[in-house]
């Protein structure tokens, strides 16, 4: 069977530099390249608490689902085993009851950073600033800079500056920490877990793409996780591996009880069950449970210790995380991941950034108590810093924060047209930039920083085997193509986007997928899971690394036998998996060759509408028959079932398929090559979409949501 995010063939074939890891030390020393990266370390050492596990983790994992496990307290509580508690009375002494009239601690938290490690850049608008540089040997204001922002060594100095200014402050890593670009194609995980290290999180709780690779896989990562002095402890308290699975041996942990400032503190870990086990690849009798069944079940078991003080780190949605909040007693804070939702203020939205919510955002529990939900977007673009103060009951009174985004202050690059009318980089100089970074810093959630020394060294020794990748250009991007999910959706994050792709969806599904018929000439049509393409694709020049960035996983591409009900049941599977069975918004279909139309808010099996096809591309759109037997390339992971698209599944498991065995990245590779410039698909598979509300985004402008 193909699996889905094995490392592939053109990467294995480059010799892997292996620099060691540590939490803050100097490293550059060990760089042989000894460790054996396909294995890590010995999993029994994951079971040494000297090695793997923080003595703060308070239950047996062979027990996570059996609700009558308890745990003494007292076992997690030495200040001497736990230095990155703050303000811990130095006598040990944990005894809940202070006499404090209040308590507060301080979180701060990141999310799906998915192996984007390195700094971004966004546009910022300087047109009203007054520069002194011009943009023409002629002259001419400078309207635009580029601002560098983000990635992990900036995220760990970040961490260090907001640890050192705040007291009882927790360090929480809300999953989805691998999977996404060249630096987990090359190194399965090792350089993640090496940047992770350099933050040194006080926990991890898994995601749903942490089983991208199985359990295995996972098991490989936390190894490297492990390495360090760290002891980051890994939760996931639904989350129950099979008897056989390497993660059966000590790996996770339901909860962590912290002594903060002398107060015990509970942090339950929640992973998306349904999406994981659909859309990700956990080993067969590997189990995740139901989620809010299992969080009640841990609230009571921490509660009845007489711990009052509930923390939540769910991998499981913002908007599902408001409804888990609502469903259970005894919460009193969420820190979550999954939906990659950026919370926030006006000063995000006017940077052009997409907010979806409060930042705390405050619902109330079943007790009708308070309940802070944060979540810090993506890519280690930013961290969320939450603080929250409960009264003597364990009550929170108040909850305050902001989204931090830290920021390269001393270095903004703009285009500059020279006296040849050739376009050239340039830096401001000066005053301009004092005053571009003041601009940026009326935003509040704005940090000008300084990128961490020793996280930078430990980043530059991964660099380099990326760098080969990234320097072969491909091809060219004649036009910006745009990702998202369902028309509309703004799970891009980008409000630009989110417009070009309000009316018929991801542009850049619908050119893969015709990547995908293009260089398979075997097929008539093809078909593209949303979730499978990553990134949005800007103009210009394109690389290997590129190709690779947008398509990750190490998927095949696989040619079905399908008739032509078949093929519009597997549509109607890629819709009904998000819309009736709460799994991932990445199933949506994107086709070539295939068109159609959606009305989401119709009843499940009945939601596509005046579907056509065109065989190849090659002639005229005919509505499709039936009995007739047609071939669909797609990619080897909804092509055997996964996401939802069991119709897939059945002729997979027929026999009635064809393994290319050419990774569905090189194929689009091949075909960024052939057909540069790339530019829209000639017709959008999705014609018109009425969202789950009835609005018609094809007629209506002013839809919200999808």
């Amino acid at each position: 069977m193909t699996t889905r995010n094995d490392t592939p063939a053109l990467l294995l074939a480059l010799s892997l530099f292996v620099p060691a890891t540590g939490c803050g030390e100097d490293t550059a020393g060990d760089t042989d390249g000894s460790t054996d990266s396909s294995t890590g370390e010995d999993p029994t050492t994951a079971s040494d608490p000297t090695v793997a596990s923080d003595p703060t983790v308070a239950s047996d994992p062979t027990t996570a689902s059996d609700p009558t496990t308890d745990t003494d307290p007292t076992t997690d509580t030495d200040p001497t085993t736990d230095p990155d508690s703050s303000g811990t009375d130095p006598s040990g002494d944990t005894d809940t009851d202070t006499g404090a009239e209040s308590f507060s601690m301080t979180l701060l938290h990141i999310n799906d950073h998915h192996s984007h490690l390195e700094a971004d850049a966004f546009d910022f608008d300087v047109s009203g600033l007054k520069l002194n540089a011009e943009a023409t040997a002629k002259g001419g204001g400078v309207d635009e800079v580029e601002v560098t922002y983000g990635g992990m060594p900036m995220l760990a100095a970040l961490f260090d500056e907001l640890a050192a200014e705040n007291e009882n402050v927790v360090k929480i890593h809300a999953g989805d920490a691998i999977t996404g670009t060249l630096y987990y194609s090359l190194f399965g995980g090792e350089a993640d877990a090496a940047m992770m290290n350099e933050i040194c999180f006080d926990m991890f709780a898994l995601g749903n793409h942490e089983f991208d690779d199985g359990d295995m896989g996972l098991a490989r990562f936390l190894d490297f996780l492990a390495e360090s002095d760290c002891g980051t402890p890994v939760i996931a308290a639904n989350v129950v591996p099979g008897e056989d699975s390497p993660l059966a041996d000590g790996y996770i942990e339901p909860y962590v009880v912290r002594d903060i400032g002398g107060e015990q503190v509970g942090f339950i870990g929640i992973n998306i069950a349904q999406k994981t086990m659909v859309s990700s690849m956990p080993d067969e009798g590997t189990m995740l449970i139901d989620e809010v069944e299992t969080a009640q079940q841990y609230i009571d078991e921490l509660t009845g210790m007489d711990i009052d003080k509930i923390v939540l780190v769910t991998h499981y949605q913002y908007a599902q995380d408001l409804e888990l909040a609502a469903a259970l007693t005894g919460v009193d804070v969420i820190v979550g991941g999954d939906s990659h939702t950026l919370l926030g203020g006006e000063g995000l939205t006017n940077l052009g950034f997409q907010v979806g919510g409060d930042y705390p955002t405050e619902v109330t529990n079943m007790d009708g108590d308070p309940v802070c939900v944060v979540q810090a977007w993506e890519y280690a673009h930013l961290l969320g810093e939450l603080h929250v103060e409960f009264d003597q009951a364990g009550v929170v009174t108040g909850c305050e924060g902001s989204p931090r985004l830290p920021f390269d202050a001393e270095s903004f690059g703009y285009e500059f047209v020279d006296q040849l009318g050739e376009d050239s980089d340039a830096l401001l100089v000066g005053d301009d930039i004092t005053t571009v970074a003041e601009a940026l810093q009326s935003s509040p959630e704005l940090v000008p920083m300084v990128a961490d020394g020793d996280a930078m060294t430990v980043l530059t020794g991964f660099q380099g085997q990326v760098a080969k990748l990234e320097q072969t250009v491909i091809g060219s991007m004649g036009e910006q193509l745009c990702l998202e999910r369902f028309p509309g959706q703004g799970q891009s994050g980008d409000i630009d986007c989110t417009a070009a792709c309000y009316e018929h969806g991801s542009q850049i599904a619908d050119v893969v997928a015709a990547g995908f018929l293009s260089v398979t000439p075997t097929a008539d049509f093809a078909i593209q899971n949303a979730g499978g393409v990553r990134v949005t694709v800007d103009v210009g020049d394109y690389t290997i690394a590129d190709g690779y960035t947008l398509l990750p996983f190490s998927n095949t591409l696989v040619t079905l036998e399908l008739t032509g009900s078949e093929i519009r049941q597997a549509l109607e599977d890629g819709l009904s998996n998000h819309l009736d069975d709460d799994g991932s918004t990445g199933s949506y279909p994107y086709a070539a060759g295939l068109r159609y139309d959606v009305d989401a808010s119709a009843a499940e099996g009945s939601r596509i509408s005046n579907l056509e096809g065109n065989p190849r591309l090659e002639g005229a759109w005919m509505p499709l028959v039936d009995d007739t037997v047609y071939i669909v390339v797609t990619n080897s992971f909804i092509a055997q079932g996964f996401d939802g698209y069991d119709a897939f599944g059945v002729a997979y498991d027929a026999g009635l398929y064809i393994d290319t065995f050419t990774e569905y990245a090189q194929g689009w590779i091949d075909y960024v090559e052939l057909a540069t410039p790339v530019m829209l698909a000639d017709e959008t598979s999705t014609q018109v979409y009425i969202g789950r509300d009835g609005c018609n985004h094809d007629t209506q402008d002013d839809c919200t949501g999808y």
